[in-house]
């Protein structure tokens, strides 16, 4: 099973030996520094700077941008899914949710946007997916407007205190 795990800062290294995980995703404001863990080499580690914010940025704030997704995009294409890929923002709520959701149509395009909103859902009560990383994600993987529909379909998330990780599969499993 090819698994995304998603994380708040606070929980990376755990959840990377408790995973397995090698490679990384990290989605963080530029001012936010922390240490990648030592099972994540660094040339499998993706640091993407930008804020939590769903509009074009203005003074210091950096918005998500197409580049920012684009990377993302080739960064889970390049992912050897051996082992989960960890994807991480501070919370682990809004940007790294809206990464794992691109990650995983990257993958498997043939997927219907409102069941993999649903797994998301299921997978996490508290995810809140980044809007803007969304409606890029959309327009670059031509989901022509899908993703966008199935992530506002499923609402805003519970409130989250940021100690919420979960493991999100890239695609539904068959049982049996």
């Amino acid at each position: 099973m090819t698994r995304i795990v998603v994380s708040p800062l606070s929980g990376i290294a755990e959840m990377a030996v408790r995973h397995g995980a090698r490679e990384m995703i990290s989605l963080m404001a530029k001012e936010q520094a922390f240490h990648r863990p030592g099972v994540i080499a660094a040339d499998r580690h993706l640091l993407l700077y930008m804020n939590d914010i769903a509009f074009k940025g203005t003074g210091k704030l950096v918005a998500p941008e197409e580049e920012h997704v684009r990377r993302l995009i080739d960064f889970a294409a390049a992912w050897d899914q051996r082992s989960p890929l960890l994807i991480h923002c501070w919370m682990g709520v809004s940007r790294s949710p809206a990464a794992a959701l691109i990650a995983a149509l990257s993958l498997a395009p043939e997927q219907d946007e409102m069941a993999l909103a649903k797994r998301l859902r299921i997978a996490s009560p508290y995810a809140t997916p980044n809007a803007r990383i969304v409606e890029i994600g959309d327009v670059l993987l031509r989901r022509k407007g899908r993703l966008v529909d199935a992530v506002r379909a499923i609402g805003r998330g519970a409130d989250a205190d940021g100690n919420a990780p979960f493991v999100f599969s890239v695609k539904t499993e068959l049982v049996g």
